[in-house]
């Protein structure tokens, strides 16, 4: 299946973008709330810096990733905070165990002013935007993020994909418009391939003898058998079970599309959870686990673990959407188009929209400084702030190519990239443009993409923004079975629980309703489809 991809502008795309940028939605009870803590608007400048003339201080909590130095050591903050007159306390959580310590946070109230790199997802933004814990933004957005209301403009589907159906947005994205930034690569080591004169694959059957020569002949030459044919991340966040699901999903026909493990076949929703194309994707993964195939660790490993691995060179395929983590052996690894299997179907699942990362930003309840936070993270929604924050300092850390910001050399040679950005480790909340995604995007991730780009759907659909009712609904129902799905998967890959039980297993999904969440899903797509 060869098919192209573009981006849409939905009629509701327009609609709620007409929405925010009018100001026509009503007040929300959390703007009433806020109103008495809010800064006077006469102190907080609309254009150019500093932001604010007395200096103020705001409380972020954030998430941050292994390969990431401490925030307040990073040039990104410390130069901002001088130039906007803000300066900023994070709290930050290391990204596993992230999760539990956001829905305690949300759940003892015990909010910061603002939540950075926050990973909401949309249901999470909904339930605690409706609770008055997050404040609606269009307003804010309006009047205060002329760069991010510049995106709006440009890009419609960015509203669609964060506007409520009664007109607030709780949440910011991260806004992609370079392609290659969007999709996790298919990393085959080459060198391996050469040694033991193998071929790229093209099928699953294909990947599943490369791998059982990248077990059994001793590819790295050490006279052990201490290779590791395939991994993957361990968390790829509840309802999409392990990431190697959507990683090798597209293979078996399988998309997910709304931000789900969605189908959408002509027009018709189908949640493919149950079927029996999962099944067979199951059945293939548990294959390679019982043989030794599939890294047993693919189910607790940390992200740190992971991204060791990957510099190792002793990985055969892995995922990842650029080349960063194994910078210094890149060229052991070249990017593959994605697997054809059993049925023809080839087709490259996985992938996220202009507006991706889509609760990236958040401003809670408690801040007394909201329009000044919002000038405050618009900047990184330009050109110049997300150069700053994506590469720190001109001369010290990175230099200018025809306009385009590379690092230098030297500071190459430290490998501290990831010490002085958030940016590294994904879902900061910026504008990521080809004209500041020279690290991202090299010429290898280029090809790699190359090697995507046939097999992309051809619309992408973002989650649906649920309105407030139905989002309730909709969590309840997810809550339940994205919990069975996760642990039924991992059982079936493993080997135990046996596919002799996957009737069973089916009969469960229809208890928890996946049908009528299928119904909701199929009601929000018939209100964006073209």
């Amino acid at each position: 299946m060869m098919i192209k991809q573009r981006s849409t502008i939905t009629a509701s795309a327009m609609l709620a973008l007409s929405l925010t940028l009018a100001g026509c939605s009503s007040s929300h009870d959390a703007d009433n709330k806020n109103s008495s803590k809010e800064a006077s608007s006469s102190e907080v400048s609309k254009t150019g810096f500093p932001i604010v003339q007395e200096p103020i201080k705001l409380k972020m909590f954030s998430r941050i990733a292994p390969v990431n130095g401490p925030f307040k050591d990073m040039p990104v903050f410390q130069d901002y905070a001088k130039q906007s007159n803000i300066d900023v306390e994070f709290t930050e959580v290391p990204t596993d165990g992230f999760q539990e310590k956001k829905n305690l946070l949300f759940a003892s109230n015990e909010l910061p002013d603002a939540l950075f790199r926050s990973s909401l997802t949309s249901l999470e933004a909904i339930r605690y935007g409706t609770a008055g814990q997050l404040i609606p933004l269009e307003n804010l957005i309006n009047d205060y993020a002329p760069n991010f209301k510049k995106l709006m403009e440009q890009y419609p589907e960015i509203g669609s994909a964060i506007t409520t159906p009664e007109g607030h947005i709780y949440a910011l994205p991260t806004v992609v418009t370079v392609g290659a930034a969007r999709t996790d690569k298919k990393w085959i080591n080459q060198a391996w391939l050469k040694k033991l004169n193998l071929q790229e694959p093209q099928t699953t059957e294909d990947l599943y003898n490369v791998l059982v020569a990248f077990r059994d002949k001793d590819p790295n030459g050490n006279g052990k058998q201490d290779e590791i044919p395939l991994t993957a991340r361990a968390s790829a966040g509840v309802g999409l079970g392990l990431p190697i699901i959507p990683m090798m999903s597209g293979s078996f026909g399988l998309d997910t599309q709304l931000g789900y493990n969605i189908n959408l076949v002509d027009d018709k929703v189908e949640i493919w959870m149950g079927n029996d194309r999962n099944k067979e994707l199951l059945q293939y993964l548990n294959k390679l686990y019982s043989e030794k195939l599939l890294d047993p660790e693919v189910f607790s490993q940390t992200e740190a673990q992971y991204i060791a691995k990957q510099g190792s060179g002793n990985v055969g395929f892995f995922f990842d959407q650029t080349n960063n983590s194994f910078l210094p052996i890149q060229d052991q690894y070249t990017g593959i188009a994605p697997l054809e299997g059993p049925h023809g179907d080839r087709l490259q699942s996985q992938g996220a929209p202009v507006p991706r990362d889509l609760g990236s930003f958040a401003i809670t309840s408690v801040n007394k400084h909201p329009e000044a936070t919002m000038r405050w993270i618009d900047y990184f929604y330009s050109e110049e702030g997300s150069t700053l924050l994506r590469f720190g300092r001109e001369g010290e850390n990175y230099e200018l190519k025809d306009g385009i910001p590379y690092y230098t050399e030297q500071f190459l040679n430290t490998g501290n990239q990831g010490k002085i950005t958030p940016y590294a480790g994904g879902g900061a909340p910026h504008l990521i443009s080809e004209n500041v995604a020279s690290f991202i995007n090299p010429p290898q991730v280029q090809e790699a993409q190359k090697k995507l780009d046939p097999y992309m759907p051809e619309v992408r659909y973002a989650a649906p923004m649920f309105d407030e009712e139905t989002a309730k609904k909709v969590d309840v129902l997810r809550n339940d079975l994205d919990k069975y799905y996760d642990e039924q998967s991992t059982k079936f890959i493993t080997g135990a629980l046996s596919f002799d039980k996957w009737d069973d297993f089916q009969a469960t999904l229809k208890k928890l309703k996946i049908d009528e969440l299928q119904k909701l899903y199929q009601d929000a797509y018939d209100k964006v489809k073209q």
